[in-house]
């Protein structure tokens, strides 16, 4: 996966934080904070992947 990608999810993470510090729903916290851990593991498994391959 290109850097470009990597990057561009990072700053969607950095918009779920956002909002899920700005909300005053706890159930809308709840869930946006699920969303946060859920996109960095899929970019910890991303960029795990891509870091075996490059090895290779």
């Amino acid at each position: 996966m290109p850097e470009r990608q990597f990057i561009e999810q990072e700053v969607q993470i950095a918009r779920y934080r956002l909002l899920e510090r700005e909300v005053t729903d706890p159930l809308a916290a709840c869930l946006l904070h699920a969303i946060v851990e859920e996109l960095e593991a899929v970019l910890r498994r991303d960029r795990e992947i891509g870091q075996s391959s490059s090895e290779v």
